[in-house]
């Protein structure tokens, strides 16, 4: 309630906007419609008849500004838990936002790394090259010479947009108490997860370090990582070197240089998948913009912003997913995406596998050269979501990071399978997780984790003693059908051992007489009666056997 009075403003502006797209029912159902000076018969307004509801969230998200378009632009990545009718909208929000005025960009500058322009720049040029939301960038020069990419945040986005999460934090846990689609695509979940990775997008000094990452991990000739210059670097401004060259979005200029469309396709593959199945940690928005041809034929990477990352169990399972997918095999596809993903416990499972049935005869007489890889995970992550099988985000990012990287393949050369370059990666990450010394490593792990378990057991049931003598737990289990199992489970216990005795005695008589018989001389058994006493008792056994039988009534 408190962050409700606080940002009351803010409130009235979701809830108008929501009104004016023919969300109106939404307003009422949350009831947000106190906040409005409007009569409420006006609240409930109906939706536009020749717009979908994708279009209609888009344009709502349009209209509240930056923090609900990197939301919606995050959310596209999300085809695991959104319809494709609305994903394919939310792909369309752009920044188109002015920018900011030069003389703010320089006082940011100045207040983030505590020295004067001139005593940094030798020039700075004062129009950006590039506008955002969260941020531009400018063109300057230091003064060793060196040519750098100046990105500064926009003023007050960090305040702006702490306050929309917050607010949105708050819709989302009123929207899953009265909403049941709101439960159902778990509302809260989603806004938890994007707030994470928009709060991230603005630490520049992360996106750094994750430029340095992929630079460090790259053992590929044909990727160029520009340098950060740290000492001009802050969480609000990031200097990087300025990269020379042309954009894959500028194809027609790369065709008149004369450059060969189809190795540079094949060269942004290799690296992207390098990065994706060898060191799990990823480019996640490999769009033309971000990806520059330099003159000496390598691509060079830009904006970290947006990192996917793949731990070695994610990407153990994602390469056995697109190997079982290529052979058709549908038990391996679901092993897989059950093993990626948790399943609620009241899941269909039979269900799954018809759908999973369903997804291979689609792709049964595709070719390879003709499949996409981003479509079949992302038709695999729609199945996910319809059986609310929850996934990690970084899995679902990469089906759209897959999905752009096609895009732009599709582009320079559509001759290219994407799905038959990464077999090769995707047999190797089969190898290694077979791999003796991968075998050895994950037995001693699991010696390992067993052994920290049972050290820490006389300490655990110490303090559970500890709160049962302080009465503390008390647990009383009631259950008669299972004391009537227990007395039935008895009795059967009892006269299953009676006959294994009774074998047993008869075994260990039949040993004796022929035993004794076999050393032909006397003893002291020949002497007694054996036969006719044993006789006697194990036919009294016997009829103690049959007339319990029969007294139990079920024979």
């Amino acid at each position: 309630m408190a962050v409700r009075i606080r940002h009351a403003g803010r409130y009235r502006a979701i809830a108008m906007a929501l009104m004016r797209h023919g969300f109106g029912y939404m307003v009422e159902e949350l009831g947000l419609y106190h906040l409005l000076s409007l009569p409420r018969r006006l609240v409930t307004q109906e939706a536009h008849a020749s717009l979908t509801l994708g279009e209609r969230i888009r344009l709502v998200l349009e209209d509240l500004g930056p923090t609900f378009i990197k939301l919606g632009q995050l959310a596209s990545t999300r085809s695991d838990l959104l319809p494709d009718s609305i994903i394919q909208e939310l792909v369309k929000l752009q920044d188109n936002v002015p920018p900011f005025p030069v003389d703010r960009v320089r006082a940011i500058i100045e207040q983030e790394l505590d020295q004067h322009m001139d005593e940094i720049f030798n020039s700075f040029e004062d129009t950006p090259l590039a506008a955002a939301s969260i941020g531009q960038v400018h063109r300057a020069v230091l003064h060793s010479g060196q040519v750098v990419a100046v990105k500064v945040q926009r003023p007050g986005i960090l305040r702006t947009m702490s306050r929309d999460l917050e607010i949105l934090k708050d819709l989302s846990t009123l929207a899953e108490k009265r909403l049941a689609w709101a439960r159902q695509y778990q509302l809260c979940r989603m806004v938890e997860e994007f707030s994470k990775s928009l709060l991230g997008e603005l630490d520049y000094s992360q996106e750094g370090r994750n430029a340095e990452k992929i630079d460090q991990q790259m053992d590929y000739e044909g990727v160029y990582i520009p340098d950060i210059y740290w000492d001009y670097t802050s969480t609000r401004v990031l200097t990087m070197e300025y990269v020379v060259g042309t954009t894959l979005s500028r194809r027609d200029e790369l065709l008149s240089k004369g450059v060969k469309l189809k190795a540079i396709a094949q060269q942004l593959v290799e690296m992207m998948l390098r990065q994706i199945f060898i060191h799990g940690f990823f480019h996640a928005d490999p769009h033309p913009g971000n990806v520059i041809r330099m003159g000496d034929g390598k691509l060079a990477l830009i904006d970290f912003g947006m990192m996917g990352r793949l731990n070695e169990e994610m990407k153990e399972q994602l390469s056995a997913l697109i190997i079982a997918l290529m052979r058709k095999n549908t038990d391996a596809m679901v092993r897989a995406i059950l093993r990626l993903g948790v399943i609620p416990e009241d899941a269909d499972r039979s269900a799954l596998h018809d759908d999973m049935d369903r997804l291979r005869d689609e792709y049964y007489d595709v070719p390879f050269s003709k499949m996409s890889i981003g479509k079949a995970l992302n038709d695999l992550f729609g199945i996910a979501r319809k059986h609310r099988l929850v996934l990690p985000p970084d899995l679902t990012m990469l089906g759209k990071t897959m999905l752009t990287l096609e895009g732009v393949i599709s582009n320079l050369d559509p001759t290219i399978s994407i799905l038959e370059m990464a077999e090769p990666f995707g047999r190797e990450l089969v190898k290694q997780r077979f791999s003796g010394s991968r075998l050895q490593r994950k037995f001693l792990g699991g010696v390992a984790d067993l052994t920290e378990s049972l050290l820490e057991l006389p300490g655990q049931a110490k303090q559970l003693s500890a709160l049962i003598s302080k009465g503390k737990i008390k647990v009383e289990i009631v259950a008669p059908e299972m004391q009537n199992l227990e007395r039935k489970l008895d009795r059967v216990g009892n006269r299953l051992a009676f006959s294994i005795v009774m074998l047993a005695f008869s075994i260990i008589m039949t040993g004796l007489i022929i035993g004794t018989a076999m050393r032909g001389q006397p003893s002291v058994l020949w002497n007694f009666p054996t036969v006719e006493v044993g006789s006697v008792v194990a036919l009294l056994m016997f009829l103690w056997l049959i007339y319990a039988i029969f007294k139990s009534g079920r024979f």
